[in-house]
């Protein structure tokens, strides 16, 4: 039995994993579990601090050293101290820029066997640009919500490519057209309707991530 650990920074990604992921591996004999990120003692979700992280990804790949760990966090607002920040510029291209920050986070942890670092491009919500169409029924009953939001998704090559400013990254995009839209609920709804095939086939780092989960073994 293979068993994945993926540490997750809100419960919109808790959900996702939960609700999309794990059923989908679970056919491959692959048990993958979301763990919420702790901030305080009392508080779960949401990271500001790299140590938080560090910490707690270091912590789950000792306290089971037969299990894999992963991440789930969006590029979108990652912490300034991440590792790798200090050596990005703006010539590099995307690909580039988020290969650079996975690769020191993965040699930071350093446990090669065990951890494989992720980041979503450029935050969950890109992920279900995948196939707007599905937001029909689910979050909308309108044609031209879906119309608008293909409009945003036909200026870019792939989902992963929508930008990440505090004004136009995916979600606040979404927000926009849909005031009403609920991260945690709506999100994990619209991408089990678009399916994880479709989105793989869309968004080309989320694929190559669960290329890599899939290829774990004992």
């Amino acid at each position: 039995m293979i068993r994945i650990k993926v540490l997750v920074e809100g419960q919109t990604e808790e959900t996702f994993v939960r609700d999309n992921l794990a059923p989908y591996f679970y056919l491959q004999e692959i048990y993958i579990t979301p763990i919420l990120i702790r901030t305080s003692k009392k508080f779960k979700g949401g990271v500001t601090r790299y140590s938080k992280i560090h910490n707690q990804v270091l912590s789950l790949c000792t306290e089971d050293s037969t299990c894999f760990v992963t991440t789930l966090f969006d590029y979108y607002a990652l912490p300034s101290d991440f590792p790798g920040k200090e050596q990005i510029s703006d010539t590099m291209l995307l690909t580039q820029v988020i290969e650079k920050l996975e690769d020191a986070f993965a040699k930071d942890i350093n446990r090669p066997r065990q951890f494989i670092a992720n980041l979503v491009v450029h935050e969950f919500e890109a992920l279900l640009f995948s196939d707007v169409s599905q937001f029909k029924n689910t979050v909308t009953d309108k044609d031209k919500d879906i119309n608008l939001l293909q409009a945003i998704r036909d200026q870019f090559p792939t989902p992963e490519d929508i930008n990440n400013s505090p004004n136009t990254a995916p979600s606040k995009r979404i927000l926009k057209i849909f005031p009403y839209y609920k991260k945690v609920l709506d999100g994990s709804v619209v991408a089990k309707a678009i399916g994880l095939d479709k989105i793989r086939q869309e968004c080309h780092h989320f694929d190559s991530w669960v290329t890599r989960l899939s290829q774990c073994q004992r």
